[in-house]
C-alpha cells in the first residue's frame, strides 16, 4: 500500500502550505496525533504540542525539529480549564501568534447500547465536546488576530450504523453540532472552523487488531484489511499521515472559504 507521506520537498502534497504559521495540536497521541504535529511541520508550520504524555510530547517534539521547524512542548491535562489556558498563554509567549487549533483529544468510548448505559458514564463521555469547546475558548483571541482556523477530528460515527457505540455517536454528534455553532459565532471575525471525520486509521493500533483477528482465523492480516475495506471505493484503509493531510488542507489558506463542514477521510466508505 503506497501513501503520500514523503518528506521530500519536490513531491510532498503538503509543502509549503503552512508556511510562517503556528499549528497547536491539543491530543497528540500515538497514530493520528502525531500525524496531525509532524505533518504540519512539513507543512511549514511551528508547532505547539499538548498531551499529558511529556515523553511521547517531547519524541514528537524530535520529529518536528527534523523537519526543519520549531516545536514548543506543553503537558496538559485538556480536561482542566487552567491548564488550557497555561497552553495556549504558552504556546502564544514561545512562538508570537497562533493561527491554527487541530482539536485530536477524546475520551475512549464505553462500547454500549444507549439503554445499557448508565447516566454517569453518558455524561462521561459527554465531557469530550467540552473539552474542545474550553479548546477554543481559550485559542480564540488568538485565532481572530491571526485570521486562523480551527480543525476539529470526529469519527465516522457519525454517519454509519454501527452498533454499540450509542454514547460515543452522540458525543460525536454533540462535537459536530459545536464545530458548526463555533463557525457560525467565529466565522464573522475571520476564524474559520471545520471537522473531519475519519474512520479506520492503519495505524499501530488497527494493524495489531488485525493481526490479533488473523491469528484467530489462522489467516493473514491482509485477509482482516481486505474484508473491512471492501466496503470503501478505494479498497483500503487510510493511513494517519493521509487523515492528518486533511487537516492540514483545512488549517491552510487553501481551504480560506471553507467553514463550518465535515470532511470525511474514509476511502470512500462514508459519502456525505
Amino acid at each position: 500500500m503506497t501513501t503520500q507521506n514523503s518528506t521530500d520537498p519536490v513531491t510532498d502534497p503538503v509543502t509549503g502550505v503552512l508556511a510562517g504559521k503556528v499549528v497547536l495540536v491539543a491530543g497528540v497521541g500515538p497514530g493520528l496525533g502525531q500525524a496531525l504535529a509532524v505533518r504540519s511541520a512539513v507543512a511549514g508550520a511551528d508547532v505547539v504540542l499538548a498531551s499529558r504524555n511529556a515523553e511521547r510530547l517531547e519524541a514528537v517534539a524530535a520529529e518536528v525539529r527534523a523537519a526543519g521547524r520549531r516545536a514548543v512542548v506543553v503537558p496538559t491535562d485538556l480536561t482542566d480549564p487552567t491548564a488550557v489556558r497555561h497552553l495556549v498563554d504558552t504556546g502564544v509567549a514561545e512562538l508570537g501568534r497562533l493561527d491554527a487549533v487541530l482539536h485530536n483529544a477524546y475520551l475512549p468510548p464505553s462500547r454500549e447500547n444507549l439503554l445499557d448505559s448508565g447516566l454517569d458514564r453518558v455524561r462521561e463521555e459527554l465531557a469530550s465536546p467540552l473539552m474542545a469547546l474550553e479548546m477554543v475558548r481559550r485559542a480564540a483571541p488568538a485565532l481572530v488576530e491571526s485570521k486562523g482556523s480551527v480543525v476539529v477530528v470526529n469519527s465516522m460515527i457519525v454517519r454509519n450504523r454501527l452498533p454499540r457505540f450509542g454514547a460515543y455517536r452522540m458525543t460525536k454528534a454533540s462535537l459536530l453540532a459545536l464545530a458548526r455553532g463555533l463557525s457560525i459565532e467565529l466565522g464573522p471575525q475571520g476564524v474559520r472552523v471545520n471537522s473531519i471525520a475519519p474512520g479506520y486509521i492503519m495505524g499501530d493500533a488497527v494493524e495489531a487488531s488485525f493481526a490479533k483477528a488473523a491469528r484467530e482465523r489462522g489467516v493473514t492480516p491482509d485477509v482482516i484489511h481486505d474484508e473491512i475495506a471492501a466496503d470503501t471505493d478505494l479498497r483500503r484503509l487510510p493511513r494517519p499521515e493521509e487523515i492528518a493531510d486533511a487537516a492540514v488542507f483545512l488549517a491552510s489558506d487553501l481551504a480560506r472559504a471553507i467553514t463550518g463542514q465535515c470532511l470525511d477521510v474514509t476511502s470512500g466508505a462514508t459519502h456525505h
